[in-house]
């Protein structure tokens, strides 16, 4: 159950389930083969929801291996305790190569010009620099092409500083059932792995299942699967919601900070895009904006979530706040009890039969549910875990 305490300075705020964390997890570690390793992406703080906190839970769950973006990301984990396998799904910048080392991050490589800078810098430490071998099938992002794996491996192989880790790509449409590119995709994939193993050349973990791909296709789980939007009980597809059962763990919630009844005909925000069409209509203003994630594109198109009851949201979305209505006459909405100050506010989640989704949020926004919790996660609300 949602606790509904809020931070002590502030009316807005973002409840992470951390129990739903951990039942997603062992979820998707279910589908896996004994052996086969579970790599959970954590990147963007963990899709909005806290990177330290849910690396951990996931771990007790039954996670092998984490998954970043960038090398801060890294650093923040190694500097919580975090001592499992930490991969950077890409290269760096040559300067942060001491870093990588230093912290024990494992980068995506596929340039031997970094390659072969990270062996040097290994070497200068007195270490070995693990990687993995980033393949590109098709989805023209980042990678060796894979008629030129043989060439790029041989070219950086000679040096002591570096040691092939992992082996790996990414699907563009796993999540389309019978897809041609996809099955392309795997096809080179496989086969690039296969002539590598012919050449002699160590493969390390072989990994290129992302979330619907694990879903969805257990004959590519190899050595390991990466997950990651399925953890925090989003779908990645609509394919594989009938495949899996998830819990989304994050809410977005706040109180009502002021309560006016305009008279008929007087505007509400910026531009006046909503003007109060009925006696004894209610305008309720929220301390949450566009710079807290909740795009302005959605003024005058959501709901949010009131006393348990539906109500429109109203007027330009602000920067620092928005306005929803209570209009007793409207029957498209159930709202009976006037609105008062500090009353809860679900703008994403849960509150008592009525719920409002990242994908219901996304749709509106014309977006996928990836980006609604990135957004509410990277900017300033601050998060309780429940």
């Amino acid at each position: 159950m949602p606790s509904f305490n809020n931070p002590a300075d502030r009316w807005a705020w973002i409840e992470v389930d951390l129990n739903a964390i951990r039942k997603n997890t062992r979820a998707f570690k279910s589908l896996l083969a004994p052996g086969v390793q579970m790599m959970c992406a954590v990147k963007a703080d963990a899709y909005g929801h806290g990177a330290v906190e849910c690396t951990k839970v996931m771990h007790s769950a039954g996670a092998d291996q984490f998954a970043v973006a960038t090398v801060k990301e890294g650093v923040e984990l190694r500097k919580a305790g975090i001592e499992w396998p930490i991969l950077m799904l890409n290269e760096c910048p040559f300067e942060a190569l001491d870093t990588l080392l230093e912290y024990d991050i494992i980068p995506a490589v596929y340039d031997t010009e970094f390659a072969l800078a990270y062996g040097e810098r290994a070497v200068a430490a007195n270490k070995v620099g693990k990687y993995h071998l980033a393949i590109d099938t098709g989805m023209s992002r980042i990678g060796v092409m894979p008629q030129d794996v043989l060439e790029f491996r041989h070219s950086i192989e000679f040096h002591r500083g570096i040691e092939c880790a992992g082996t790996f790509t990414h699907f563009a449409t796993a999540d389309v059932i019978g897809d041609w590119d996809f099955k392309q995709q795997s096809k080179r994939f496989m086969d690039s792995v296969g002539r590598l193993r012919d050449a002699g050349y160590e493969v390390g973990l072989v990994h290129c299942d992302n979330t619907p791909g694990t879903v969805l296709h257990p004959e590519l789980h190899n050595d390991m699967c990466r997950v990651g939007i399925g953890l925090y009980g989003l779908q990645p597809s609509e394919t594989t919601a009938p495949r899996i059962a998830l819990t989304p763990a994050m809410s977005v919630r706040a109180r009502v900070m002021r309560v006016a009844t305009p008279g008929v005909g007087e505007g509400v925000g910026y531009g006046m895009t909503y003007r109060i069409p009925r006696p004894n209509t209610q305008i309720a203003t929220v301390p949450i904006g566009y710079a807290d994630g909740l795009a302005r594109s959605l003024s005058n198109n959501m709901d949010v979530i009131v006393n348990g009851a539906r109500t429109r949201q109203v007027g330009r979305i602000c920067m620092d706040q928005f306005m929803f209505a209570v209009d007793p006459n409207m029957r498209a909405y159930r709202q009976t009890e006037k609105v008062k100050v500090g009353d809860l506010v679900t703008v994403m989640g849960r509150d008592g039969d009525e719920e409002i989704t990242a994908d219901e949020i996304a749709r509106r926004r014309d977006t996928i549910n990836y980006e609604v919790t990135c957004n509410f996660g990277s900017m300033r609300l601050d998060r309780v875990f429940v």
